[in-house]
């Protein structure tokens, strides 16, 4: 059965907390593991996850700002230590290429492992890659210096209707035909299945709100985005290049986000929980989330 879940290893922006790393979290989709943004500590956070350096395929880095990528030194030199058996592709700003290469260099240490480096640049909606469980993005988003959200898309695909099926007399191997070519006979797909929508898994870091934002985010069955600021702190966030609960949380409504994960929290704030008051005041209806360092989310049943 497959597994599609979201590990949080660490929910701080730029100065870390007592309950709060840096930083860093694991999207396990299906039989890959994506990483996205290592901060300081996240090999240790992933250690107390229960994430392993063998569970990491793709690592994507939104931009060069300490708290979501100084976590890299020490992740890939644990990913060669532990000789990962397959390779693992790094995405990030090509602007930030030099700062990659010191990271990806800190200090000594035997490469047993293939890295791939294919780094992000342009405007517009950048495909990354392309597998059988997902289409993998990139989005230029606002922020001081050049930053990216990512996006993974599955393909659509069919579900088998066994009235139907039986209907037309449709049985044992005579299914995995029909799916695979389309026909049986006088009977097509269409007349024994229906459409089932791929879901959709959205990461946006540090930004302003721009249309890169709002791209990312439609129809997301998952929006993991940040909301460093409350929303009385608005022009304070719009400064620094970040957005508030209350904006993210009208993002997601008008995307028809499902499941809205809030994360990336300022040090000013103590109380978790007026993140959810001001995003549910913002009229956001469907699940959320306020990120806990360590928690576990897993991504809504298809539709």
């Amino acid at each position: 059965m497959s597994v599609r879940e979201f590990v949080v290893l660490g929910t701080a922006s730029q100065v870390p907390t007592r309950h709060r790393n840096h930083n860093g979290y694991l999207l396990r989709w299906d039989g890959e593991g994506i990483l996205f943004d290592p901060g300081e500590g996240t090999q240790r956070q992933m250690l107390r996850a229960g994430v392993a350096a063998h569970d990491v395929n793709r690592i994507c880095v939104t931009h060069f700002h300490g708290d979501h990528s100084l976590g890299l030194a020490g992740v890939i030199q644990r990913i060669n230590l532990d000789r990962v058996p397959h390779p693992v592709t790094a995405h990030y700003p090509a602007s930030g290429q030099k700062f990659f290469d010191r990271l990806r260099y800190a200090t000594a240490y035997r490469e047993t492992v293939r890295l791939a480096e294919e780094p992000v640049a342009g405007d517009g909606m950048r495909v990354l890659a392309r597998g059988d469980s997902y289409l993998l993005e990139a989005r230029l988003l606002s922020h001081p210096v050049e930053s990216f959200g990512y996006r993974l898309t599955e393909p659509d695909g069919r579900r088998m209707i066994p009235e139907l099926l039986a209907r037309h007399g449709i049985k044992g191997p005579d299914v995995g035909r029909i799916q695979r070519d389309g026909r049986l006979g006088e009977v097509t797909l269409e007349q024994v299945s229906e459409p089932k929508p791929g879901q959709r898994f959205a990461f946006v870091m540090d930004t302003r709100l721009c249309e890169g934002v709002d791209e990312l985010a439609e129809g997301c069955d998952m929006l993991v985005i940040e909301s460093t600021f409350l929303d009385e702190d608005e022009p304070l966030a719009t400064e620094h290049g970040h957005l508030t609960a209350g904006q993210a949380a009208r993002v997601a409504r008008d995307a028809g986000v499902r499941h809205l994960v809030l994360t990336h929290f300022s040090q000013r704030y103590t109380d978790p929980s007026e993140f959810e008051r001001q995003a549910r005041a913002a009229g956001f209806e469907g699940e959320l989330t306020v990120a806990a360092d360590l928690a576990r989310v897993r991504l809504p049943k298809r539709r």
